[in-house]
């Protein structure tokens, strides 16, 4: 896992200097949060159409059984961080989970997501917070479980963030994050790539208007951290028994960890 494959950028600690990646780009640390924010203003009216293009649909399986790794229960609440549209949330609560706070530090996916709850009846099932993921305005030990899908890669400093996930964590609660990953099967790299860097900017044009955010988030999934390296960042911010579960020949990956 240490080795860095053909077309895979290697990953860069945010502590590490005063500049840090935005795709395969370097900007300023202060620069790259409304840089990101932009990105989502743009995508967000199509962002659920462009997850469905992006991943030929797969994402909703893997959502699907990123839910079921929740487990989630009515006695059980949520924090859904960079929650965005609502996916996980409405996922969450359509299963039997307790009450949600859907959070994004980008109030333009927020609020497509609080047109979405009004819509399916669930508004008043979810508390709507618009915060960055780094420095939460909520007490310690106040959640049973921390959910975040598709956004850890997006934010500055990935360690604060699973730093403030423990945080929250009531004692026995679990943080999951269902993310992009590194590939573990070699034939598939090369398709990737080519859906990746040919196919998805194009898509993006042709969808949304707007080539280069999708140049960014194809950018953004080779610049994550691999499975190893992140579940190694889980564990330094105090979460335990780290698990890790591959998807789809590791395009994506589930980890799990517990503030016990």
């Amino acid at each position: 896992m240490s080795d860095n494959p053909a077309g895979h950028a290697p990953f860069t600690d945010p502590a590490a200097a005063d500049e840090i990646d935005f795709g395969f780009r370097r900007v300023n640390r202060a620069e790259k949060k409304p840089m990101v924010r932009a990105v989502f203003d743009s995508v967000a009216p199509k962002y659920d159409l462009m997850n469905d293009l992006m991943s030929l649909g797969i994402h909703r399986l893997w959502k699907r059984i990123f839910i079921g790794v929740l487990a989630p229960s009515p006695r059980r609440d949520l924090l859904d961080l960079a929650g965005g549209t609502g996916d996980i949330t409405f996922g969450w609560l359509a299963a039997g989970g307790g009450d949600a706070i859907l959070s994004d530090i980008n109030s333009s996916m927020l609020s497509v997501g609080r047109d979405r709850a009004m819509q399916n009846g669930r508004a008043g099932q979810i508390t709507f917070l618009t915060a960055d993921a780094e420095r939460l305005p909520l007490p310690d030990r106040c959640v049973d479980t921390v959910s975040m899908a598709f956004g850890l890669r997006n934010c500055t400093d990935k360690d604060a963030v699973l730093a403030e996930a423990r945080r929250v964590l009531k004692p026995g609660g679990r943080f999951a994050c269902l993310e992009f990953s590194r590939v573990q099967v070699a034939a598939l790299s090369p398709i990737y790539d080519a859906w990746s860097f040919q196919v998805l900017p194009r898509l993006g044009r042709a969808v949304a208007g707007d080539a280069d955010s999708y140049q960014y988030l194809a950018e953004s999934i080779r610049m994550h951290p691999d499975q190893e390296t992140l579940a190694g960042m889980m564990r330094r911010a105090g979460l335990e028994q780290v698990r890790v579960r591959n998807l789809s020949g590791g395009i994506a990956a589930i980890h799990t960890g517990w503030r016990l």
